[in-house]
């Protein structure tokens, strides 16, 4: 799975969306002190990354971010947000002002990444943006470079399949594509809770927006801490290698910062925001490999649960449908029988499995919807992708994790004694991020009908 490195050592980048607005003077901070200020914040809450989007900052700021020890992803400033092809000059312009960019922040150490196209803003031609990423990595193949941040968001073009980066846009979220092509996994932006401070707030217009609505301190941080602990399972299970969360202050209308647009109130708990953040990183440095399983071919096993308090419970069908039951020596045979599968090479792959019933021979462990049920080998392509798992190293570290084939990321999850295909990432409660490593973790075990 491929990773970015820091000093050879995978480290999870994780920031906030960083527009740079100021209420007493727009695109300038008021002095050195509040310059430093939303750099120092970003530290204070326990992220290790900033994006600058789409603005250039004094070279004091890149001080400040040295000094402190943050990441920076630069966004080379965008052309229009609107749908409208650029002229050749205006096009010129830009490339020309991203050569600039690059040159004026060669020696930043701070900086690690280039953003050359944000969602289609400015974007004239696929092959412009392919050509324009190739540019900036020619010119400093030492950063990583993001050809396009959110392509699969909003008036893009599409992916430009170039650079180090491959970068979804996802709002609430979270969610990841899978490193593929060389790129690594990246959620450009994700997030956007919002909650309104009276008194601290100001809109030319008089609307605030923001991508939900929280109703306290509590429920945003609450909210906040959930969106944290889906990233980090997508980071375990998807491959996930770096997260942007928008955004650090409320901006004008925009009311989803961690604070205030005057910088006077911290609108989440920071201990606990803190206290995720710095876990999640914590982890990345931690990660088990990601290594296939053998698992006995041909022969007959029974999968059971590893997650604490639920270690009776064994995967069994019942009606086509997969559950997990508690199993003993006591058991009717027919639970012995259900939740006992031979396994088979995958139908789809024979790298991976399949899992054959006992008592239904012929019908295969497989998902569809999300839920897992059993079903017969009809013979289709979706059948058998839907029916092969790969075998990994369980991602609590031990025993075995069933990856889907065809969802790569998703995973075989108890929830609530059912089976679901699950990422962790958040949403559905069956695809809750609580306890996630845990529920997708089994103990392949002897068969309880031999």
């Amino acid at each position: 799975m491929l990773r970015p490195t820091l000093n050879g050592e995978f480290v999870f980048q994780l920031g906030t969306l960083d527009q740079g607005y100021w209420p007493d003077g727009g695109y300038t901070a008021p002095t050195d002190e509040a310059l430093a200020f939303d750099l120092r914040k970003h530290k204070d809450l326990g992220f290790n990354m900033v994006r600058k989007h789409i603005k250039v900052e004094p070279q004091r700021w890149f001080y400040h971010a040295d000094r402190l020890g943050l990441l920076v992803w630069q966004d080379i400033p965008s052309m229009t947000a609107q749908d409208i092809d650029p002229a050749d000059a205006q096009q010129a312009q830009f490339e020309a002002e991203a050569r600039q960019i690059v040159n004026e922040h060669r020696n930043s150490p701070s900086v690690v990444a280039y953003v050359v196209y944000n969602e289609g803003w400015g974007e004239r031609a696929l092959a412009d943006t392919i050509r324009v990423g190739q540019a900036v990595k020619d010119l400093d193949p030492t950063r990583l470079v993001n050809t396009h941040s959110g392509y699969n968001c909003c008036q893009s073009l599409g992916s430009p399949g170039n650079g180090d980066m491959d970068d979804w846009h996802v709002y609430v979220g979270p969610g990841a594509p899978a490193p593929t092509g060389g790129r690594i996994s990246v959620l450009g932006e994700f997030g956007g809770p919002g909650l309104r401070v009276p008194g601290h707030e100001y809109s030319p217009n008089g609307n605030f927006q923001a991508y939900e609505w929280q109703p306290t301190p509590t429920a945003l941080t609450d909210r906040y801490v959930g969106l944290i602990q889906g990233t980090a399972n997508l980071m375990i299970g998807r491959g996930l290698s770096a997260a942007v969360h928008t955004e650090i202050t409320d901006v004008e209308g925009e009311l989803n910062g961690f604070l205030t647009y005057d910088r006077q109130v911290v609108k989440m708990d920071e201990a606990r925001v803190r206290a995720a953040n710095l876990a999640l990183i914590a982890t990345s440095r931690a990660l088990p490999p990601r290594t296939p399983v053998a698992l006995p071919l041909d022969a007959r096993r029974s999968l059971r649960v590893t997650t604490p308090g639920f270690t009776d419970r064994y995967l069994r069908h019942r009606d086509s449908l997969a559950y997990t039951d508690v199993v003993t020596a006591d058991s009717p045979q027919l639970l012995k029988d259900d939740a006992t599968y031979v396994v088979r090479p995958g139908l789809a792959n024979p790298d991976c499995y399949s899992f054959e019933s006992v008592n239904f021979p012929g019908q295969y462990l497989r998902h569809a919807n999300s839920r897992v049920r059993t079903s017969p080998d009809d013979g289709t392509a979706l059948l058998r992708a839907d029916a092969t798992w790969c075998a990994r190293r369980g991602l609590t570290g031990s025993d075995v994790s069933l990856e889907s084939f065809n969802y790569p990321g998703s995973f075989l999850r108890h929830y609530a004694a059912e089976i679901w295909l699950s990422d962790g990432a958040g949403g559905p409660s069956w695809n809750s991020p609580t306890s996630w490593a845990a529920d997708v973790t089994w103990d392949v075990d002897p068969a309880w009908a031999p």
